[in-house]
């Protein structure tokens, strides 16, 4: 299946994990032993499965929901810190990446990044993935009203191009990301590495399984926009 833009393609906004960065596996890691210390018992699979694609300020409604109290004063400032010391440690960039961003700009397209985390957040995970490049084209939902599934701060990176939603391509690879895009009127690519991509089919997403895939679509929609 042919993946277009409304308009001709001119800006890629990637999300940050599990796209740019392969950050999953120690957030949720770290996020799952958090709250297992609250006494709600999570392993890394299932903190992906409640969580992916949340803010780190989101996931305590949810454990204070499920433990019926709520959780410890500065607890979510906490999970920030440990966070940044296990990314600062663990992070990888994704396999592929540098070769999907040369290949934009060898296409002539821009890109910008827009993510639930915050910039202290993607700081620490461009330094140590050598991406440090994208950071002064980095959006986080902390800096906009809303977070996704809201569609602000993809909105907020279209505006700071000066690029119509239209003439937009997004690569997500979470559902809450996925609802986003489609929110904010862009085409969504929906990267799922280790699944069917059911979920993120059925949010709007057009599914791939490999970054390396992403240079022909991005050529279909600069060929084949209405």
């Amino acid at each position: 299946m042919s993946f277009a833009t409304e308009l001709p393609l001119r800006l890629v906004i990637f999300d940050c994990d599990g796209v740019l960065v392969d950050s999953e596996g120690p957030s949720n890691r770290a996020v799952a032993e958090e709250i297992t210390k609250l006494g709600w018992p999570m392993d890394e699979a299932e903190s992906t499965r409640r969580f992916i694609g949340y803010q780190l300020r989101d996931i305590a409604p949810v454990v204070e929901a499920h433990l019926g109290r709520p959780v410890p004063p500065g607890w979510v400032e906490e999970l920030r810190r440990r966070m940044v010391d296990v990314l600062a440690r663990e992070v990888e960039p994704m396999p592929g990446i540098a070769d999907v961003l040369a290949s934009v700009a060898a296409l002539g397209l821009t890109c910008r990044v827009a993510s639930n985390s915050s910039m202290r957040e993607m700081r620490v995970k461009f330094a140590r993935t050598g991406l440090q490049h994208l950071l002064a084209r980095a959006h986080s939902a902390y800096d906009v009203p809303r977070a996704k599934p809201a569609p602000d701060v993809f909105l907020a990176a279209a505006e700071a191009e000066g690029v119509p939603p239209e003439a937009c391509a997004v690569v997500e690879d979470s559902v809450p990301g996925t609802t986003a895009a489609v929110a904010a009127g862009m085409a969504c690519i929906g990267l799922d590495a280790h699944g069917a991509g059911v979920e993120l089919r059925a949010a709007g997403a057009h599914v791939i399984h490999r970054l390396s895939e992403l240079p022909a679509l991005f050529r279909s929609a600069m060929r084949l926009a209405a």
